[in-house]
């Protein structure tokens, strides 16, 4: 899969060609924007197209030297995931081996000592099999407080046969000293239409259902292929009632007619494990609803499969509902990391916006 197969970010794309054509890589290389948008693929490219025996200023993923390539990323891959599975921390670095081309990854919450420690020692040393090291470190802003100084140390006099590249969502959670050093290449969201093209080219989902994917992706490739229409809208059902149970403005306080809104309350609240992307979808809607009232429906609208009731529950709710409904969402996610009752939350919220809508409708 040559350089042409890699969707969207032509800029960042067009830098790396340049430096395969040239042969002049530095030795550190910043890969910063949201995730999702090819950093590590394009980083993984550029190592192939560095060494690649057959495409001159590419790659062709079918030489000899491409397959070893992406048997060295593989590799490190399936021994990171090995590491992350061995219960005592300090375990899970015994035994690290780099490869001349090597993913480093947080093995804890953080890149450890020991992992930068060792890339510093394999780092001085003349490559195995290639002509260049490229060691890509993922998520850089994780690597522990008390291997800052040592990355930063080989990222000042780097060896001539290594180039690091960093990959990091925020360039700014990284050290000024550490951003110093490095060529910075600034990645953005994959524009809708590339995300629409790629989709549409698995032919897996109707017209409407395409523009309910790319913009649930909102710019990110990886999103968008790994995404599961089933699953979303069996993520996104509760809220649907939820939100149909609040907006139709119920005129009598019987059981029956709050049934709905406990019911959307309890499944809510019911996955815990989940409950940060439950809020996103809870969010995305809401933006969507509030798009609605003030622009009318449009591009911005993600949730376009369910456009007619969104027009509805916008015009029943109004801006002070959206606004209300937006600050309990807030406070869910504020008080996600106690040991709080969610459903209990929901219904109150879902309570409090059904009791504001009665008072302004009288």
């Amino acid at each position: 899969m040559p350089f042409d197969s890699f969707i969207g970010n032509p800029k960042a794309l067009a830098n790396m060609r340049e430096m395969v054509a040239s042969r002049r890589v530095p030795g550190g290389l910043l890969f910063s924007g949201p995730d999702g948008v090819g950093k590590k693929t394009l980083a993984r490219m550029l190592a192939k197209a560095l060494v690649c025996e057959r495409n001159e200023g590419d790659f062709c993923d079918a030489c000899p030297r491409c397959r070893k390539a992406e048997e060295m990323f593989s590799a490190a891959e399936e021994d990171l995931a090995r590491r992350r599975e061995i219960k005592e921390a300090a375990r899970r670095v015994e035994g690290l081996v780099y490869f001349d081309f090597q993913i480093i990854e947080p093995l804890t919450r953080f890149i450890l000592t020991e992992q930068i420690r060792q890339l510093r020692q394999v780092a001085f040393t003349r490559p195995f099999e290639f002509p260049r090291r490229i060691f890509i470190i993922d998520d850089a802003q994780r690597v522990h407080w008390q291997a800052v100084d040592l990355l930063l140390k080989v990222l000042e006099e780097p060896p001539e046969t290594t180039s690091f590249i960093l990959i990091c969502s925020n360039p700014y959670e990284l050290r000024p000293t550490i951003r110093s050093r490095c060529l910075q290449i600034l990645f953005q969201p994959v524009h809708e239409s590339a995300i629409l093209e790629m989709l549409a080219e698995q032919k897996r989902l109707n017209k409407t259902q395409l523009a309910l994917a790319a913009r649930v992706a909102s710019g990110s490739v990886a999103k968008a292929r790994g995404f599961d229409l089933a699953a979303y809208e069996q993520r996104r059902r509760p809220w649907l009632e939820f939100l149909e149970a609040v907006a139709r403005r119920v005129p009598a306080f019987s059981a029956a007619d709050w049934r709905p809104l406990f019911d959307s309350a309890k499944s809510l609240a019911d996955s815990r494990d989940d409950f940060e992307a439950t809020l996103g979808i809870g969010y995305s809607l809401l933006r969507d609803l509030l798009h609605v009232l003030l622009q009318g429906p449009g591009t911005e609208v993600t949730n376009v499969d369910v456009l007619p009731r969104l027009q509805a529950w916008a015009g029943s709710l109004g801006l002070q509902g959206i606004e209300l409904l937006k600050s309990g969402l807030d406070q869910a996610h504020r008080l996600q990391i106690r040991n709080v009752n969610q459903q209990l939350g929901f219904e109150a919220l879902g309570l409090e916006v059904c009791a504001r809508s009665r008072a302004l409708a009288r």
